[in-house]
């Protein structure tokens, strides 16, 4: 009879051990499945470098013939991820040369391709976009990284040779400032600068749900294709005068010049121009005056540059540097 009792005391001593290894099975089990779930979607995706997925293939395959491959083209693509763009792009082109910040999703994608006939074709580049220099390509595809929007978008305009077109994923609101037109409440210095050295076309809306983990925010897809040749103009004094205007865009050409701080630079510049040029300076200088007759004589003086376009600020530029003002 002890014994039994002793079986019975036992039982009932050990059972919340049981019960707490139990629990601890089921915990091992259940992280054991997350990780493998882990596994069958790829690594962690870090947000911090812009890393949102893009899942949806019927959206990846849009993107790709919007960009009008061809059999000899060479394709740079900028943030590649795990590959759902790279394997459909590598259908319909030459070659491919992908820039991929994480050496983990790089590594993701060379196993996707890894003994099929697209693995000669990939040439994956490890390192940050921005400090790449970058190869000849024929036609840019990214999914991009949100936070490198703008810097992107002007570093694929500055190089040479020029490419012919390119497909890009940004955030719904800076497309829309890409393609923006004169009297659009979206219409700002970027709309300008962009369109002055490309086309800009806006191509199809894509859901946050179409990403894997989802943004915080809407996307849109746009063509950018660069003016063959550029505009003859230096950027750094079309976008000085770009500052100018789009400071206070509603107001008048006329109040936006009359600034302390306009005028001071304009000045400087003027002096500085003069005497790099072998040419005398007016005593007394009224550079208000100066500019005023350049906004005048352009009939631009009640304009508003929200509503002006490209043409008015190419002669608008070529008027201030006609009377030796300068902007950089």
């Amino acid at each position: 009879m002890p014994k039994v009792v002793s079986k019975k005391f036992n039982q009932r001593t050990e059972r919340p051990n049981k019960d707490k290894k139990d629990g601890d099975n089921k915990a091992a089990a259940s992280a054991s499945a997350a990780s493998a779930a882990s596994r069958a979607f790829g690594p962690l995706f870090n947000k911090d470098l812009g890393q949102h997925i893009l899942k949806n293939p019927l959206v990846a395959q849009g993107i790709v013939d919007k960009a009008y491959l061809r059999p000899t083209d060479t394709v740079l693509e900028i943030g590649p991820g795990t590959g759902n763009l790279t394997v459909k792009i590598l259908e319909k082109c030459k070659k491919v040369v992908a820039v991929e910040m994480d050496p983990r999703l790089a590594a993701e994608l060379t196993k996707r391709v890894h003994g099929t006939p697209d693995q000669r074709r990939l040439e994956i580049m490890i390192g940050d976009f921005m400090k790449t220099t970058l190869p000849y390509f024929d036609v840019c595809i990214s999914n991009t990284p949100y936070q490198i929007s703008s810097v992107l978008v002007f570093k694929l305009l500055e190089h040479r040779p020029l490419f012919r077109t390119s497909v890009l994923m940004f955030q719904r609101e800076f497309a829309l400032r890409l393609v923006a037109k004169p009297g659009d409440s979206l219409y700002c210095r970027l709309s300008v600068n962009v369109q002055l050295y490309a086309k800009v076309e806006h191509i199809m809306k894509v859901g946050k749900n179409n990403f894997r983990p989802p943004p915080q925010v809407e996307s849109s897809v746009v063509r950018m294709e660069p003016r063959n040749p550029p505009p003859p103009v230096d950027f750094k004094e079309w976008d000085g005068l770009m500052r100018v205007l789009f400071v206070r865009k509603n107001k008048t050409l006329s109040a936006s010049f009359k600034t302390d701080s306009v005028m001071e630079m304009l000045e400087n510049n003027y002096k500085t121009y003069c005497a790099t040029h072998d040419r005398m300076i007016e005593d007394p200088l009224d550079m208000k005056a100066k500019v005023q007759g350049v906004l005048q004589k352009t009939e631009f003086a009640e304009h508003r540059a929200a509503k002006m376009d490209q043409d008015d600020y190419l002669k608008l530029l070529a008027a201030f540097n006609e009377e030796g003002i300068h902007f950089c």
